[in-house]
């Protein structure tokens, strides 16, 4: 299941982003440092180093603003949240067709996350570059994707997807996995029904006793599958 979490960001942290990115030439290498054997040979892009003050700065303004955002807590149901890279491409640059790893290791703790979905956060605007759209085929064909800045995109890491190369401009975003509280593809599709259906519940003021009911449900549900 494809989400798209609209402003995910608000302009103003967008512009802060890329602010820090821009002002921060030196930590940017080649992305093939972090590749997989898959990645590597189709993977032409740049990175932020993960490692330096400038991509620390940034996580903390993407984490701060996603823990606080209610239909990305609903749609990934994070335990654990990859710290968010951030990349760029040029006129040329693409990353072929691959699936994700199914872990990762955080460079910072060495603690071990278990990508169960895949996160791209736009912060470049889509006229401010042509090509660069994130291609991702699900068991429903091919979607392709260019959003824009501040926008999120949250889709199965196990899906086979791609950015296509950019022909004008440059392409700035933000990527990282996450790992959900429910391993279950089915069941967190259901609590995500669910919860979607209690906050649109709660905005029209519907019945109270029944709202409360569908709320302990859920926590019901999320207390029996969780993994945690």
């Amino acid at each position: 299941m494809l989400v798209t979490v609209d402003q995910a960001l608000a302009a103003e942290q967008v512009a802060e982003l890329r602010a820090v990115l821009q002002s921060g030439e030196r930590a940017w290498v080649d992305g093939r440092t972090t590749a997989g054997y898959q990645g590597a040979p189709v993977k032409f892009n740049q990175q932020i180093d993960e490692r330096s003050d400038v991509a620390a700065r940034c996580q903390a303004i993407v984490l701060s603003a996603l823990e606080r955002h209610p239909l990305f807590i609903s749609a990934a149901l994070p335990n654990l949240v990859y710290p968010p890279m951030f990349n760029r491409y040029g006129e040329g640059m693409t990353f072929g067709a691959h699936v994700d790893g199914g872990v990762r290791i955080d460079p910072r703790t060495g603690r071990k996350l278990r990508t169960d979905i895949s996160a791209t956060l736009f912060l470049s605007d889509p006229d401010d570059y042509d090509g660069g759209e994130l291609e991702v085929v699900d068991t429903y064909g091919a979607h392709s994707v260019k959003l824009a800045a501040g926008d999120l995109l949250l889709y199965p890491a196990t899906s086979l997807h791609q950015v296509t190369p950019v022909t004008r401009g440059e392409r700035l975003a933000s990527f990282f996995w996450i790992q959900r509280l429910v391993r279950d593809d089915a069941k967190r599709n259901l609590m995500f029904e669910m919860d979607t259906a209690i906050q649109r519940l709660n905005s029209t003021g519907a019945d109270e006793e029944a709202r409360r009911t569908l709320v302990g449900c859920y926590h019901n549900l999320l207390r029996q599958w969780s993994d945690t």
